[in-house]
């Protein structure tokens, strides 16, 4: 009787994985040698874990990483692109997170760099901190509906509070008219704030040039660049033909 009692105040103060874990320890006769405070040690540390894997369950989700698979575990360095294994190990540490720092990641299509924006994305959400994944391209068209359905500056605010911003494929078309002021409105709300992660085919000497107001481009590039960490790859593509492929593989990495 006591017992159920036990488990019922549980489940109503929402402590059901600590309800489980006790219902396991009265089970087993070898939780009887614990002592109370190990026992209760371990009822917590249930409880704890399964409220940060939900918790972790619910950043991936909200980070909407288009590589969704995308893990740092799994990054090659055995390909020929130029991927420096220490910058990457400093970065996998999150000093730069941490410290509000941008990370940039430019090369030729096939190389990698929605995979690794990814995997750096979901190594974040997995140290605590919050992401999001945006197509530049497409944000500018999603701020353009907010503006006209007054939700711009909400989602301004929630585009603020990530820890990392993720905008992939940087450049592809050019920036004017309202759009360009639209990015610089996000990326000046997250400087010295929060960490943004910038992919791009296109070399930064090459970004000024996709801004059509050349002021405008100043203030982008300064709040993006400066002081930003930067990964250039090349080499081959990582979509290469099936036999390529099937040797690659054999490393044991999945990226793509």
């Amino acid at each position: 009787m006591l017992h159920q009692q036990t488990m019922e105040k549980l489940a109503d103060l929402r402590l059901s994985a600590m309800a489980r874990a006790l219902t396991e320890q009265l089970e087993q006769p070898a939780a009887a040698a614990l002592s109370f405070e190990e026992r209760f040690g371990l009822l917590v540390d249930r409880e704890w874990e399964v409220r940060q894997q939900r918790r972790l369950a619910t950043r991936l989700k909200r980070a909407q990483l288009k590589q969704a698979t995308a893990c740092v575990e799994d990054i090659d360095f055995h390909h020929p692109r130029e991927l420096d294994r220490q910058v990457t190990l400093d970065l996998l540490a999150g000093h730069w997170i941490r410290g509000k720092r941008n990370l940039i990641i430019t090369g030729a299509t096939g190389l990698g760099k929605t995979w690794l924006a990814c995997a750096f994305a979901d190594k974040a959400c997995r140290d605590g901190h919050t992401a999001i994944y945006k197509k530049a391209q497409r944000l500018t068209f999603e701020l353009t509906l907010a503006r006209a359905d007054g939700t711009y500056l909400k989602m301004l605010s929630q585009l603020a509070k990530a820890d990392l911003l993720i905008l992939d494929d940087w450049g592809l078309s050019p920036l004017d008219g309202q759009a360009q002021h639209d990015i610089l409105d996000v990326i000046d709300d997250r400087v010295g704030t929060r960490s943004t992660l910038v992919t791009s085919q296109l070399p930064v000497a090459k970004w000024h040039g996709t801004v059509t107001d050349p002021t405008v481009a100043d203030a982008l590039l300064d709040r993006l660049v400066h002081a930003a960490v930067k990964i250039h790859l090349k080499g081959e593509s990582l979509r290469k033909p099936k036999q390529k492929e099937e040797t690659h593989a054999s490393k044991g990495t999945n990226e793509n």
